[in-house]
């Protein structure tokens, strides 16, 4: 496996996968739209091993790139500096916030696949993607540990597969192989894996909206196994909605 490891998207999401991949011993490389100088606190606070640069500058800089954009950007991402790279998607498709994408509306394809036809020459991997950023974190755990979580991915690429599995393991989680990008669906947002439940354990009843908030940042994390992952992926349909609304990220009146 790398031992750097490139961040597109600096928020939640890359942020918590940084600080994993630190405490792993491996080196990163962060980025955003806004330029390497905004990132200069979260440097800081990781350490002399990792430094902030442009997203073309910071591709350039891994084999293994992690993309953590909102969606509707996805096609900002620098294909050409993306080249020969393993790309690690953690993106989800909200259409309140990315606007209605009709390809996949009309499920005609899944959002990693839409990644890969704009990054021809990169290998995408649909993975890290179905825990929020705090327990993403907090629930890391060493190989063998009984609590241990495993995590989904998908991709077309069994090579880039395998070094996602590596990655996985050294920030602290099992990887459960379900196919191929044309299979991310189910582990896109909204599907039984994915965002809150089932790593964020069962919430409490009848609560309100700032009940549930509280909840979501201090409540309790559950583990989950690889058997309960191809469960709950196998569990997923391709009915109702596309994506996750805000409104869905809440328990409110459970």
């Amino acid at each position: 496996m790398p031992q750097t490891i490139a961040f597109i998207g600096s928020g939640n999401i890359g942020r918590a996968l940084a600080r994993l991949a630190v405490d792993a011993g491996l080196d990163v490389v962060l980025s955003n739209s806004r330029g390497p100088e905004t990132l200069a606190d979260v440097v800081a606070e990781l350490g002399a091993t990792a430094r902030a640069a442009t997203p073309a500058e910071a591709a350039r800089a891994a084999d293994l790139v992690v993309v953590s954009l909102p969606f509707h950007a996805y096609d900002k991402l620098p294909a050409d500096a993306l080249a020969g790279r393993t790309v690690i998607d953690t993106m989800h498709y909200f259409p309140d916030r990315d606007g209605r994408i009709e390809d996949l509306e009309e499920r005609r394809t899944t959002s990693s696949e839409l990644l890969q036809r704009h990054l021809p020459g990169s290998r995408v991997v649909k993975a890290l993607g179905t825990m929020d950023f705090l327990r993403l974190y907090s629930s890391a755990r060493p190989s063998g540990h009984p609590e241990r979580s495993a995590l989904p991915l998908t991709g077309d690429d069994a090579e880039a597969k395998t070094e996602a599995v590596r990655f996985l393991d050294a920030l602290g989680y099992d990887a459960v192989d379900i196919g191929s990008l044309a299979d991310s669906w189910r582990h896109e947002a909204g599907t039984p894996i994915s965002v809150l439940l089932p790593y964020i354990g069962e919430p409490p009843t009848g609560m309100t909206q700032e009940q549930a908030q509280e909840w979501l940042f201090n409540g309790p994390s559950a583990v989950v196994g690889a058997a309960r992952v191809e469960e709950l992926t196998d569990q997923a349909t391709r009915t109702g909605r596309v994506g996750l609304y805000m409104e869905d990220m809440f328990p409110v009146g459970r």
